[in-house]
Order: structure tokens, then sequence, then C-alpha cells
């Protein structure tokens, strides 16, 4: 199953503060919940997993990233990432992500092609879209977070060894699958009781 995605997020943070997190794939990665990165495969490539727990279960994908092509000039760059689990479900996405400059600071861009396999292609592309919908959440406040985080540190005149020692947003925890759970049941009760009857 294809799952579309076309997305825009307000980030409050001057461009190159925010550019400087995407362009940097550790950092992309640290934004995420439940994501780590492991062995380098090559210049902009790693093998990587994500971990993802509800209530007493966990799942954990593993799989590859890499940069396919980035712009400096345009802030922009094109990203793809393939994993499975141990019960053969799979997933790829390729995603295209732009930093663009806004009057309250920057824009970050995004358009994904995502293709799931197994299990998860069960759910369906609507239900899909509103998980997308969540984890996207969680990964934009925590990239917000740590581009934040970036130009105080930037601004303040603090070490290059200062900055990389400021805490990592994201990193280590579990994708809150909670959280996903919660977003998914309000839809399904919207829907069943968001129409009124007409008359």
């Amino acid at each position: 199953m294809e799952v579309k995605l076309d997305k825009r997020y307000e980030l409050g943070v001057p461009a190159q503060h925010a550019w400087a997190v995407l362009s940097d794939l550790e950092s992309v990665a640290s934004c995420m919940p439940g994501a780590s990165l492991g062995e380098k495969t090559g210049d902009n490539s790693y093998k990587g997993s994500v971990k993802i727990k509800v209530g007493p279960a966990t799942a954990q994908f593993g799989g590859e990233v890499e940069i396919l092509s980035m712009d400096v000039a345009n802030k922009s760059l094109v990203l793809k990432g393939k994993g499975a689990d141990k019960g053969g479900s799979s997933a790829s996405m390729e995603l295209e992500a732009t930093i663009e400059d806004a009057n309250d600071g920057s824009v970050l861009i995004g358009a994904a092609t995502v293709i799931v396999n197994g299990k998860f292609a069960q759910f369906g592309g609507r239900m899909m879209v509103q998980v997308s919908d969540v984890i996207l959440k969680q990964f934009v406040d925590n990239f917000r977070l740590k581009a934040q985080a970036l130009g105080g540190a930037i601004e303040s005149s603090e070490t290059k060894a200062e900055v990389n020692e400021s805490p990592s947003v994201g990193s280590g925890n579990e994708l809150n699958g909670l959280a996903i759970f919660w977003a998914l049941l309000k839809s399904w009760v919207g829907g069943l009781f968001g129409k009124k009857p007409v008359g």
C-alpha cells in the first residue's frame, strides 16, 4: 500500500538553524522518538532502527537510511529509508524536505511517499495518514526544540564542544504508541458521532 504525504510546519527559528539540523542525519534521527543510527555504511548512509512501544508490547524495525541528494544553496535534501520487523512487515519512505525562510523564522516543507507491506498495510490509507500525522507531530516538536537549542548555543557564542554536549532531544525514547492509539481512537469516535442528523 502506498501513501503520499505533503506537509508544511512553521518552525519559528531562523532557516540556517533549521537547516543545520536537517542536513545532519544524526540530528534528524535524534528527533524521531525511538529511532537510532547504527553502523555507517557510506558517506551519507547508515544502518538504523526504530523502536515502537504500545503498553507492554514492543516492536523493533531494522533497516537503512540514506541521503540521496542535498542542495545546500536551496536548503533541501532527498532522503530514503527502508526497514522490516521480525514479523515480516516492511516499510519504505522517500522524503524530499526543504527549509524555507518565513517572516517569523522558517518553514519545514516535506513531500513523502510511504510504502508499507504486511500487517500494517491492513490499516488502510486513511488510518496510515492519521498515524503518520501523529508521528510527524512528535518529530517536528523535537526538531523545533533542537533547532532552538542550536540557535541559543550559537547566539551565546559557546564553543563547538559545548554545542555537541547539548541534550539529544528525543533520542533513546520509544515512539509513543499510546499517543498514536489515542489519536486514532479520537478520530474514529469523531467519525462515528461527528455528523449531526439532518433536520
